[in-house]
C-alpha cells in the first residue's frame, strides 16, 4: 500500500523538525523536501514590494517536484533504495510480512506551499497544516541562518503576507487539512500526527 502525507504551514513552524521525526518511526518511508525544488536565483522574479519573490508558486519548479512524487507512487521501492531508505516494516502499524516489496510504503512531502496546487493536494492522503503566531513565527525566522540571508524588511514586507494570502486561498478552496499548533512540544506533535497517521492507515487495510 502506497500513502502519501502533506507536512504543510508557515514558515519555521516545526515542519522539517517533525517530518524527521516521523521518518524515524514510520516503515519504509521517503520525504520530499519542497524547498529543494526552488528555482535559480536569476529566475526568481521581483515583485511589487521591492523584494525577491520567493514565497509564491512561480519561484518552484514544480513540475519537477511533481514528477519525483509520481516516480515515488510508480515504483516506491525502487525510489527508496536509490535513496538509500531501509526496507522495514513497523510492527505497530502492519504485521511483518515475508516479502519486503509488499506492505506500506509512505511518502512525506514537507513544504510551505503544498495546498495551492492542485495536482500536488490530489495526490495526498492526509494533509497536516502547521500554524504558529506572527510574533513566534518572526522570532524563529530572524534566529535562522540561511545560505542567502533574508534582506532588510522581508518577513513583514514578504513572507508574512505571502503566507497569510495562501492560507486564505487554502481556506476558500476547503482544502481538508489537519490543523497543527506549532507552539506546542515537538514530543507532543509528533505524538498527535504519528497516532493519526497509524489510525488512517489501519482503517485502509
Amino acid at each position: 500500500m502506497k500513502y502519501i502525507i502533506g507536512i504543510g504551514g508557515v514558515t519555521n513552524g516545526g515542519k522539517t523538525t517533525l517530518t524527521n521525526r516521523l521518518i524515524q518511526h514510520l516503515p519504509n518511508c521517503c520525504v520530499v523536501h519542497q524547498d529543494d525544488f526552488f528555482k535559480p536565483q536569476d529566475q526568481i522574479e521581483e515583485g511589487e514590494d521591492g523584494f525577491k519573490q520567493y514565497d509564491v508558486i512561480t519561484a518552484l519548479d514544480m513540475d519537477a517536484m511533481m514528477s519525483t512524487i509520481h516516480a515515488w507512487i510508480e515504483n516506491p521501492v525502487k525510489f527508496e533504495r536509490s535513496h538509500g531508505v531501509n526496507n522495514t516494516l513497523d510492527a505497530d502499524i502492519l504485521p511483518e510480512s515475508n516479502d519486503k516489496d509488499e506492505g506500506i510504503h509512505i511518502l512525506i512531502v514537507e513544504g510551505f506551499l503544498l495546498y495551492t496546487y492542485g495536482p500536488l493536494i490530489d495526490v495526498l492522503n492526509q494533509r497536516y497544516f502547521l500554524s504558529i503566531p506572527y510574533e513566534d513565527c518572526k522570532k524563529r525566522r530572524c534566529s535562522r541562518n540561511y545560505t542567502v540571508p533574508d534582506p532588510p524588511g522581508l518577513f513583514d514586507g514578504h513572507v508574512w503576507p505571502m503566507y497569510l494570502k495562501h492560507k486564505k486561498i487554502m481556506e476558500d478552496n476547503n482544502v481538508d487539512v489537519v490543523q497543527l499548533n506549532g507552539t506546542k512540544s515537538k514530543d507532543e506533535l509528533f505524538q498527535t500526527v504519528y497516532e493519526k497517521i497509524q489510525n488512517n492507515i489501519v482503517k485502509l487495510l
